[in-house]
């Protein structure tokens, strides 16, 4: 977290709310993004939060819509400025003008090997000049709120992302001269945040696993950094009518232009939904016939009908769609049918895009695919369907693109890759693991430090009174927040607690966890435990068995060596 970042929340009244970029007075009976109260206290259900609840103010990303487009309705009843497509110049006066006008480019193999009959095409949103589909939304939003006279020269930008919305707001920013400052959780890619840090933005991380709600989350820590910072706007891509309405404007218009005005069928993610809705809602109006097919992650609660989103699944590791609440700008009566993907089937297609087609996509451009695919079986031989994708490979080079990762997350079999070394195929077991040193919850952080000092460790297993993991304390992570004041020396361990570490189990392999070595510091190795009840059931539980490093792997290798070198 970076140094202007202050743990004190500072009240606002009412009034220095700032008003919504998409226009000078919002008409509550017919913005979407004007709801009610625009202040909100309070966020889940909490003691700490009741406590909290008259000094946290925000607006929640899931107000409810007011929007009263209907199919039919007359633009000129719209209550928002609308744009038209313009000629691009020969030479342009700055990078922002290569946002919009992407290539829409023909499928050619992909369709054949999964047996589709109709022309499948890809709509390139990585050629924007941001490299993803979220350039257009910001660039709208910040002129929308130039035009409303919301954004001055010297304000800043403040805004809750995924990382390629913060990616369009610090390029429109660098170019345009304003302070951006991105809030991104943990779970997004390095690369990201050296795009954002070398566009000049300034990055806060938090949690992934937060609760949107709760007010360590991306959108809680925005809003109170928005309090904090004078002259400071969210410009809020979840509730901005200029989201959807970019999309309404431009690409759904660069759709119909590009295939003449002929598509059968468009396949989009979902993430603040503003892509989606914005397309469909056109398409709806031009193209009556065309079906619109929603993408949803696992683990997210976007898709309708309602049983769809019913998994075990709580996170997944395709960045950028799907979320635990539904924004105000989606609308998803305009969305005819969704599909759930999965990050095996989309890192798997996103891969074939690339190896296939030669398009450099990230991993959601393969999640729409992989739906594409299954819902294009329907469409007839001259019919169309169009694929939105929304982003490129430069924010995943560390991720999806490199084999090791896809083994160590499961995506790719061991099998896959080519000669391995002689002690690939030993077990963890054989490792000379040293007893586990565990902490509760409840000990501070200060005797924390001091127990990982005395014994020379640099992290160590968080557990419950029985034995459960709840997750892991590093000792860089508890001293970086130590020093910048998000926790004190006598606060409970549990508030630094950190959930991302790789785990492995005693009868995996060497070969799996030098993957895991060869990305992360260290590797928590467990073991299953069967535990019955008193009532006949029984139930697993994951426990501690010890800590292992690369120093570990290379001392047991080494010393292996030796012994064959011997014998």
């Amino acid at each position: 977290m970076e140094k202007f970042v202050s743990e004190r929340p500072v009240p606002v009244s009412k009034n220095e709310i700032p008003t919504l970029p998409s226009q000078k007075k919002p008409d509550t009976n017919s913005c979407p993004h004007a709801p009610a109260k625009y202040v909100i206290s309070g966020g889940v259900d909490t003691e700490s939060c009741k406590a909290n609840e008259k000094e946290r103010q925000w607006i929640r990303p899931d107000t409810p819509s007011k929007c009263t487009w209907k199919l039919g309705k007359p633009l000129s009843a719209s209550p928002h400025h609308h744009t038209t497509l313009p000629e691009p110049p020969k030479i342009l006066p700055n990078i922002l003008n290569k946002v919009g006008n992407t290539p829409m480019v023909r499928i050619n193999k992909i369709g054949k090997h999964f047996g589709l009959k109709c022309e499948l095409l890809a709509k390139c949103e990585f050629f924007n000049a941001g490299g993803s589909v979220k350039d257009r939304i910001s660039l709208r939003m910040v002129e929308d709120a130039e035009r409303a006279g919301t954004l001055k020269p010297g304000d800043t930008i403040i805004e809750p992302t995924s990382g390629n919305t913060g990616i369009g707001l610090a390029l429109a920013a660098a170019v345009k001269g304003y302070r951006c400052i991105i809030v991104m959780p943990e779970k997004m890619s390095m690369e990201k945040v050296d795009v954002l840090r070398a566009l000049g933005a300034e990055i806060v991380r938090t949690p992934t696993t937060a609760r949107f709600d709760s007010p360590e989350s991306h959108v809680g820590v925005a809003w109170r950094l928005k309090n904090e910072i004078p002259n400071a706007h969210i410009l809020d891509q979840y509730r901005n009518a200029s989201n959807p309405l970019t999309h309404y404007d431009t690409t759904a218009e660069e759709i119909l232009q590009q295939c003449d005005g002929k598509v059968d069928m468009v396949v989009a993610t979902a993430g603040t939904g503003g892509t989606i809705t914005g397309i469909s809602r056109k398409l709806k109006e031009k193209c009556p016939g065309c079906k619109v097919i929603g993408v949803d992650p696992e683990g997210s609660i976007l898709a309708e009908p309602e049983e769809l989103n019913k998994t075990d699944k709580t996170m997944y590791e395709v960045e950028g769609i799907g979320y635990d609440f539904v924004p105000t700008v989606l609308d998803r009566s305009t969305v005819d049918q969704w599909y759930k993907s999965n990050d095996e089937e989309s890192f798997a297609l996103a891969r074939m895009m690339i190896r296939e087609e030669g398009l450099l996509c990230g991993g959601s451009s393969g999640s729409a695919m992989s739906v594409a695919v299954k819902a294009a079986k329907e469409l007839k031989e001259g019919q169309r369907c169009v694929v939105i994708c929304p982003d490129s490979i430069r924010n995943y080079m560390s991720k999806f693109l490199s084999d090791k990762w896809m083994i160590q997350k499961g995506f790719m079999k061991e099998e896959d890759l080519g000669n391995k070394p002689w002690w690939w195929n030993i077990s963890i077991q054989e490792l000379s693991l040293s007893a586990p040193l565990t902490v509760l919850p409840t000990v501070t952080c200060a005797k924390t430090v001091e127990i990982l000092r005395e014994k020379g460790f640099d992290q160590v297993p968080v557990v419950d009174e029985s034995g459960v993991i709840l997750g892991m304390v590093t000792l860089g992570n508890m001293l970086s927040s130590l020093l910048v004041g998000k926790v004190k020396p006598s606060d409970e361990v549990r508030k630094v607690i950190y959930k991302q570490f790789q785990q492995i189990n005693l009868k995996d392999n060497l070969g799996k966890l030098s993957h895991i070595l060869e990305i992360d510091h260290f590797a928590l190795v467990v073991h299953e435990q069967i535990q019955y009840h008193t009532d006949g059931s029984s139930s697993k539980r994951q426990m501690v068995f010890g800590i292992v490093t690369a120093i570990d792997l290379l001392n047991f290798v080494t010393a292996r060596e030796r012994e064959r070198k011997s014998n």
